[in-house]
């Protein structure tokens, strides 16, 4: 992440003004948690201090009323550095969503740094990879499901939708947690998307070690039956944080 703590993110801060409307957030106790990317590179569990998740992606709705009190986030106004030339594209105008956005929608064609601005606005923050994990994990009745067939099966179901399907407005069944469509909706942006495929421990970077730091030796790692997890670090690791595409939403975090 040193590359996004620069020049641009302190262009981000000085971009903020007026807060977002409010939303709903739901409180997750955290602990102990078994991660596609463990915590040493190897084997041990990460530990989530508890924090506070968005119940819902941000909408097409929620998104345009940011850009209204934050002109400089419309696509005709952001600066190249922070959003690519697809940014918002699907909306009718800068200010106008039409009929390809509707507004219950989660918004997509967002950049990472549009996202946190979003965030920021909200007194929140992007959720770290861990707690987006963490919190996908759910189902209506268990913290972790992960371990259920049929649970890994509807979640991967999402990924056999076709590209061109219009989006489904929010609002899908609440897990234990209270938050909804973490799964089956969008891809979202976290906090530390740029540095998932990177050794936790810089020091361990020898010869021997080399695959931990690529995307081929990444996707070797535990839980391997937790395919859509992988997909997401793959999909997440491949991007700039200017890029946008047309699956990519996001949520906000909060820590305790």
């Amino acid at each position: 992440m040193n590359a996004l703590r620069s020049l641009p993110i302190l262009m981000l801060g000085a971009l903020l003004s007026l807060p977002a409307a409010a939303a709903n957030y739901a409180a997750l106790p955290g602990g102990l948690f078994t991660s596609v990317m463990p915590a040493d590179g190897k084997a041990a569990p990460v530990t989530i201090e508890p924090f506070q998740l968005r119940t819902e992606p941000v909408t097409n709705a929620e998104f345009l009323a940011f850009v209204q009190t934050h002109p400089q986030w419309r696509r005709d106004r952001v600066a190249g550095i922070f959003a690519d030339g697809r940014y918002l594209s699907h909306w009718a105008a800068a200010d106008v969503l039409g009929s390809e956005a509707q507004p219950s929608q989660p918004v997509t064609q967002i950049s990472w740094f549009a996202a946190q601005a979003y965030c920021e606005s909200e007194q929140a923050r992007l959720p770290s990879w861990y707690e987006w994990e963490y919190a996908a994990a759910a189902d209506d009745h268990r913290a972790d499901a992960r371990n259920d067939p049929a649970w890994r099966e509807r979640v991967l179901a999402w990924y056999g939708r076709p590209s061109n399907t219009p989006l489904p407005a929010i609002g899908g069944a609440a897990d234990v947690h209270g938050v909804s469509d973490l799964n089956g909706l969008v891809w979202e942006w976290v906090g530390d998307f740029n540095a998932l495929l990177v050794g936790v421990d810089s020091r361990d970077q020898d010869g021997a070690d080399k695959l931990k730091f690529c995307g081929a030796g990444a996707l070797t790692m535990q839980q391997k039956e937790n395919y859509a997890s992988l997909m997401r670090v793959a999909m997440l690791s491949a991007l700039k944080a200017s890029d946008t595409t047309s699956s990519m939403g996001f949520r906000c975090a909060r820590s305790h």
